[in-house]
């Protein structure tokens, strides 16, 4: 930890951005795992199924969202606190989070599975697929805590700048997770098969397996944190100021899952084709953004690391790499996206022409600003690790209730452009943003942020004073 620590803090930028980036971006392909195992295996129950799947996951990722800001906000700390040479501060936040996270997760696991079969209901799921969906549903509730403590340990280490160890748990948890799928949905001898709630099932004890290895790294405290039992004992001031800290994100990340099923509906107006070229576009477009994510988070560990010890110029200059290199990355898998459009669609629907002609419009229409997606996500991981996620939730929500959503609605309804409006949206919303970021950015008053600081004022004061910033 201490070579670490000295290469984060003094190393090359280049190299310590890539020890960082590597395994989280391999970490979050192998995450996708879940999502592409389920598929597989509940694809072979029916349509019925899929559709209890899909309509599910909307709201679990809703919950979820709600609790991600305690990682952002332990993420944060613990980088800050690391950076600052405070270790005892790193272990407590550590305990604290995981206190956090159990309550919070009980509250919403419990609330959800209670008003399952209601949100169904509000949603208009047809019969045949109600049964699957408020099984999948409950199940995911269940495991809801599992979630939560491991995504806190994945912040938590990323914040102290492990990366490997929850590459090799996601690694092991997704092999078991497509070992499983089969055994719990189709059954085998005496065990019987549990149908879609069964990939539920499935997901639930790999999460559980994966949380309680994490648990038990903390407890040895090998890694960079150590975990104490007599440190779990709540400590409210402190939680006090991690939720305010972390509530901004947990309004953005809320926002954006909110904002994917407005724009769903918004595209399903225009019939079938359209529908099934914003879901091709829409997978292309998370996979693209797997490795400028990977980067954002390692830019967000070494700003936070070096903010703690008071490197305040080495963390910008952390960021314009990061942000330049995102750009490039971004803007040549674009490049070869735009060549490759046609092929890229005619992967997931070959048998389709309108399809794949009008799902590779869309992949050529965003790919042209994809570099402008990994400006702001560097921006907005550096405001972040600084303890300023207003400033992230701000530019989320000015991105898709002011700029993406107000314009797709325009351009698609009342120009020529029709359906082509929905995807010119997406280019002009990430330059409009990137813009933003970049000049909210030189402006420097992330800069003024240091957690570590005793006297510094709290999450809330800083929020207020960047609300009255922003108001001059």
């Amino acid at each position: 930890m201490d070579s670490r620590r000295q290469l984060f803090l003094q190393g090359p930028i280049t190299r310590a951005l890539v020890t960082l980036a590597i395994p989280i971006i391999l970490g979050n392909v192998l995450q996708t795992g879940y999502q592409l195992s389920d598929a597989f295996w509940v694809g072979r129950l029916g349509a019925a199924s899929v559709a209890a799947v899909s309509v599910s996951f909307p709201v679990t990722f809703l919950v979820i969202a709600l609790g991600s800001g305690l990682a952002m906000a332990g993420a944060t700390l613990s980088a800050q606190y690391m950076g600052a040479g405070r270790q005892d501060m790193v272990d407590h936040v550590a305990a604290q989070t995981m206190v956090m996270v159990a309550i919070t997760s009980v509250i919403l696991g419990s609330l959800g599975f209670i008003l399952a079969p209601y949100l169904l209901d509000l949603l208009g799921v047809a019969p045949d697929v109600h049964a699957g969906a408020l099984g999948f549903m409950r199940v995911s509730f269940i495991g809801i805590i599992f979630v939560f403590i491991y995504a806190m340990f994945q912040a938590l280490m990323r914040g102290v700048g492990q990366t490997r160890i929850p590459l090799y748990i996601v690694m092991a948890a997704v092999s078991l997770n497509f070992a499983l799928d089969p055994l719990f949905i189709f059954g085998l001898g005496p065990l019987p098969g549990l149908g879609v709630m069964g990939a539920a099932l499935a997901t639930l004890v790999t999460q559980a397996l994966a949380a309680a290895f994490g648990i038990y790294i903390f407890l040895r405290g090998r890694h960079g944190i150590k975990l104490r039992w007599a440190s779990l004992k709540p400590d409210l001031p402190y939680i006090r100021r991690a939720f305010l800290l972390g509530f901004p994100g947990s309004i953005e990340l809320s926002t954006r899952g909110l904002g994917l099923m407005i724009m769903s509906f918004l595209v399903a107006s225009f019939g079938t084709v359209t529908i099934a070229a914003y879901g091709v576009g829409s997978n292309v477009l998370q996979v693209v953004t797997i490795p400028a994510m990977g980067l954002s988070m390692a830019v967000s560990t070494l700003v936070g690391q070096n903010i703690g010890a008071g490197n305040i110029e080495r963390a910008a200059r952390i960021t314009v790499l990061g942000t330049i290199l995102g750009f490039v990355i971004l803007t040549l898998v674009g490049i070869l996206a735009w060549v490759g459009a046609e092929r890229i669609v005619a992967f997931f629907i070959p048998n389709d022409p309108q399809v794949i002609t009008e799902g590779a419009s869309f992949i050529r229409t965003m790919s042209l600003a994809w570099g402008c997606v990994g400006i702001q996500l560097s921006i907005v991981s550096t405001f972040r690790a600084s303890g300023n996620m207003l400033m992230a939730m701000v530019i989320a929500l000015v991105a898709q209730w002011m700029v993406q959503f107000p314009m797709a609605y325009v351009l698609s309804k009342h120009t020529v452009l029709q359906a082509h409006g929905l995807w010119w949206s997406f280019p002009v919303t990430n330059v409009v943003v990137a813009v933003v970021s970049v000049c909210w950015f030189l402006r420097g008053s992330w800069k003024t942020t240091r957690l570590t600081e005793e006297e510094q004022q709290t999450a809330k004061v800083s929020q207020e004073t960047i609300i009255e910033d922003s108001i001059r």
